[in-house]
């Protein structure tokens, strides 16, 4: 999976896409989980999401451009590839594996291995902290790249913000298909490809 990821971002010739293959390794985003409780809470869990959040956005944007082909051109493969497999690069070391307990069908305690997260090194969000992180390290990100992956959890936490927030939101979805398109990706993989029975 790890080959698979690496020669898609290649595949994109993007301006300082070596800069952040090289972070991802150093900081363990190919060993990582993604997420502590939930979607494939495993060790590498975090490069597998990414890329059904990848396969899954490429499904959409064929079907979408099929309906309404106008909007090809605002749905460049290497954006999509940059956007589905880059919007979680916030979750690349933010996870310690730690040991937990729990009763097993005996009703007996029984120590095993997961997660604990720590955002607090950089907490600015979590879109957010994705965008600024590529930017640093001089991955050039076009416009609807930075509005698709700062937005790929959509209003999940726009209750608590202003109006100003919910405007912009409201108008990534509108003018930019590739924001709306990551979004439904990330949703469909997380809740559909990735549940575990």
């Amino acid at each position: 999976m790890k080959e698979q990821f690496i020669e898609l971002l290649r595949s994109t010739k993007r301006e300082g896409i070596e800069n952040v293959i090289d972070y991802l390794e150093k900081v363990g985003f190919f060993s990582a989980p993604a997420s502590v409780a939930r979607h494939l809470n495993s060790d590498g869990g975090l490069v597998v999401h990414s890329l059904n959040v990848y396969k899954t956005a490429t499904a959409i944007s064929k079907q979408m451009i099929a309906i309404k082909p106008e909007i090809a051109e605002k749905l460049p493969e290497e954006s999509i590839i940059i956007s589905a497999l880059l919007h979680d690069v916030c979750k690349a070391n933010i996870y310690k594996k730690i040991q937990k307990w729990r009763k097993d069908a005996d009703n007996r305690w029984e120590q095993y291995d997961s997660y604990d997260c720590d955002y607090s090194r950089f907490p600015v969000g979590h879109g957010e902290k994705s965008v600024i992180m590529l930017l640093r390290l001089g991955l050039q990100l076009t416009n609807d790249e930075i509005l698709a992956i700062r937005w790929h959890m959509g209003a999940w936490n726009l209750p608590m913000q202003s109006y100003e927030d919910k405007s912009n939101i409201s108008a990534a979805f509108d003018n930019c298909p590739l924001t709306a398109i990551i979004n439904s990706a990330d949703g469909l993989a997380t809740h559909i490809l990735e549940v575990t029975e």
